[in-house]
């Protein structure tokens, strides 16, 4: 029992003091992402979440799905699903939960988190005062969590503000900015007139379902009544629900900081004022069994202020794909501006304009220009308003979070700040851990694998997709797209069947740029005469000859009198395209940009999704052999210019890739690098996925010593990454990688890496 018999004076809350190598303020994905990843380098760090949950915007708070440079596949950003731990978070959350449901997105970022014993999660606890060494950094926060009634005062020599609306940064005096630049000061053509406003608003979701019986609403006094005073309530539809409805979006024209309880309130009216009109309107009979399941009480935000860092980003870095030598990162998502009304405006609910490719998100934009000691990650890095359009979706800013997280792990083994990290270190890390950089490749010389000789028991060469019986009219133009090496263009024929004479147009297209997807180079033009009849052979022979290797797309142009043969066959690194839109993110098969905004026109080239997206059925001649397993070592893991994989022939009963050294190597650890498709978009709630597992990744798999006896037994993988520690080290001349079990597609392995044994594994390792 405790018994207080009162004081007159006044009461002190609990404090806790805690002292670690890094804090994170925010707990949204790029947060999660920087705290792990430094975490499992070896860092003690402290993660301040002022939410019960982890995630943000794509947490059952909000309930936003998560998006990045793969766009929905709406785009020519082909294999641009972002690596290392959001990728592991996305790959988990669709083997776990196809279905989109956010609770269970919320348990596997718990998970991870809880899973390392270098992070100390706070969660519900605020930040809201800090303390300074001096002008220019940090040496603590205070934090306050409204749960346990405790103050947290965290010293850290190394901070990041991942909060979002920048609140660490805001305490400290860092430099920054809030609504859109001037045209003149970037020279940003696509820099917003006063119609769009200063800043993106905030949005408010909600879920419905069907109960089966009639459900009556009585809607709140406070939810609107004028459904005509939303420009677009026509586009409103019974069946949507959650981000289906980001339109509803406002608050741009208000501080959308300070006054976000106030545009909140304004989005419940808006949410109930709808829900109302599908309930009640009498427009909407298929309502009358739905009810309301369940309404955010927290607005999704999507602009406050951005920080400045030694860099800005601007429009010409994403639509001229500019290099940078401190490349870190990446991003592909559009150029994605609202209109400042909101929901209340006439123009258009968004303007996207597209990159021809990804571009690459420099480490000078991922910490503060004068506070020393503060990473900046997320939605708030140095970056202008038209290029925050692009750099603000949450897989970009995750992976932007995997970046700073081992910035910081290099801060600490130098005692050097931010500024100060070595670039090249900082990229080869991040490449080791999953991380994908635009024009750089993993080169490890503590990596065994790159002194073995290495051997398969076969290999892939693409002679043939076999022909399934399925047959699509052209009636948009098709293409396959194929990894080419350098030397003669290969001929490719394809089967078509033929309703009447006719002449079908073919090509063969490049990108301007190589590590391009967009074939706007046209390398080869081929018309054919068809006479009506089926199961008709047509070559697209090649012409001239590759100084390099790269990607082309060998297309057949749209004519509906010619149906194209498919086939089941699906191959590491190689894709069919149709010249396409995705509603949800163009608005027709071309962008064409208005004059003097600075933007590209091209064509839109997009896959299927499966269970679609099928490959067309061919032959090529002569054969691509670019399978082979020297692959595996040459420090890319996705398909770049080449498919950069080892895969084993359809037939091989027992595919298995094998490594040996002239003198016994000691192993401790073997990491590889599975092909999960990182092409395929995973947005993580409410669209839901027709697959659990990839069809490309392999299943089960085991590691056998030079004598055959196995090392280690994997009965169940769907991961990108595995990274399996030998305990006790294995001194071995030989390692064979045997492939058990696929999901459909042939073996394939985008990387191995061998590692010696560590003197002291890093905690959470």
């Amino acid at each position: 029992m405790i018994q207080d018999p009162g004081s007159a004076d006044p009461r002190q809350e609990k404090k806790v003091e805690l002292e670690t190598d890094l804090v994170v303020c925010g707990g949204g994905l790029a947060g999660t992402c920087a705290a792990i990843t430094a975490a499992r380098s070896g860092i003690r760090v402290v993660l301040i979440q002022d939410r019960p949950v982890l995630g943000g915007n794509a947490s059952s708070e909000v309930r936003l799905w998560v998006l990045g440079a793969t766009s929905h596949m709406g785009n020519n950003n082909r294999w641009a699903r972002e690596g290392g731990v959001v990728d592991e978070i996305l790959v988990e959350n669709l083997y776990r939960n196809p279905e989109g449901n956010p609770l269970i997105l919320d348990t596997i970022l718990l998970e991870k988190v809880a899973e390392e014993p270098g992070i100390t999660l706070l969660l519900n606890t605020a930040v809201h005062q800090l303390d300074k060494a001096d002008a220019d950094t940090i040496s603590a926060v205070q934090a306050w969590c409204s749960q346990n009634s405790t103050a947290y005062a965290v010293r850290a020599p190394l901070f990041c503000d991942a909060s979002g609306d920048g609140i660490l940064g805001f305490l400290a005096g860092a430099a920054f900015r809030m609504g859109a630049e001037s045209r003149e000061e970037f020279d940003e053509g696509f820099a917003p007139n006063e119609a769009y406003g200063q800043l993106l608003g905030h949005s408010l979701y909600f879920y419905s379902k069907d109960t089966g019986q009639p459900v009556r609403y009585v809607p709140p006094s406070y939810a609107i009544r004028d459904i005509t005073r939303i420009p677009r309530f026509m586009d409103i539809r019974a069946g949507d629900s959650g981000c289906r409805f980001w339109w509803f979006e406002y608050g741009g024209r208000l501080d959308t900081i300070h006054e976000t309880e106030t545009i909140k309130w304004r989005l419940w009216k808006i949410v109930h004022g709808v829900w109302n009109y599908i309930k009640n309107s009498g427009k909407f009979p298929e309502a009358e069994t739905m009810t309301l399941e369940w309404v955010g009480t927290i607005p999704g935000k999507r602009e406050s202020r951005r920080f400045e860092g030694d860099f800005i980003l601007t429009q010409k870095d994403i639509v001229g794909q500019r290099p940078h030598d401190d490349a870190v990162s990446f991003g592909g998502w559009a150029m994605d501006l609202h209109p400042a009304d909101g929901i209340y405006s006439p123009l258009a609910s968004c303007t996207q304009w597209h990159s021809k490719g990804i571009y690459a998100i420099p480490y000078r934009t991922m910490y503060s220009r004068n506070i020393r000691n503060l990473f900046l990650t997320g939605r708030l890095i140095s970056a202008s308003h038209v290029a925050f359009g692009s750099t603000r979706v949450m897989a970009t800013c995750a992976h932007n979070g995997q970046a700073v997280g081992m910035a910081a792990v290099l801060c600490r083994k130098y005692g050097v700040l931010p500024r100060e990290v070595p670039i090249g270190e900082l990229q080869q890390e991040l490449l080791k851990s999953g991380q994908y950089i635009p024009g750089r490749r993993r080169s490890d010389p503590e990596d065994l694998a790159r002194a073995a000789a290495l051997s398969s028991s076969s290999r892939c060469v693409l002679r043939e997709l076999e022909p399934n019986g399925e047959t699509v009219p052209l009636e948009a133009s098709k293409a396959m797209l194929l990894p080419v090496p350098a030397g003669p263009i290969p001929s490719v024929t394809f089967l078509v069947d033929v309703l009447a004479d006719t002449t079908l147009e073919m090509e063969i297209r490049a990108a301007e740029k190589r590590e391009n997807y967009t074939p706007e180079v046209v390398l080869h033009r081929q018309s054919v005469a068809l006479a009506a009849g089926n199961r008709q052979p047509v070559c697209l022979p090649g012409s001239g000859t590759l100084e390099a290797p790269c990607y082309l797309s060998f297309c057949l142009r749209s004519n509906p009198l010619v149906a194209v043969h498919l086939s089941e066959a699906r191959r590491t690194g190689i894709l069919s395209l149709s010249l396409s839109v995705n509603k949800a993110v163009a608005s027709s098969t071309r962008q064409q940009p208005p004059a003097g905004s600075g933007i590209d026109s091209f064509e839109f080239w997009l896959p299927g999704r499966r269970p679609g997206g099928k490959s067309l059925a061919l032959s090529v001649d002569p054969p691509l052999a670019v399978f082979d397993e020297s692959q595996v070592t040459n420090g890319l893991a996705r398909p770049v210019l080449q498919t950069n994989a080892w895969v084993a022939d359809p037939q091989d009963p027992a595919p298995r890739l094998t490594l040996r050294w002239a003198e016994p190597q000691t192993i401790g650890r073997v990491e590889l690098g599975f092909d999960t498709d990182f092409d395929h978009p995973l947005e993580s709630v409410l669209l839901g996925h027709p697959e659990r597992e990839i069809p490309f990744c392999v299943k089960r798999y085991r590691l056998l010593d030079a004598k055959g006896e196995e090392l280690f037994y994997c009965p169940e993988n769907h991961q990108t990454r595995n990274r399996i520690r030998l305990d006790p080290p294995v001194c071995t001349a030989e390692l064979t990688i045997e492939i058990l079990e696929t999901r459909g597609a042939p073996a394939a392995l985008f990387e191995v890496r061998c590692y010696p044994p560590e003197p002291h594994p890093p905690p959470g390792s």
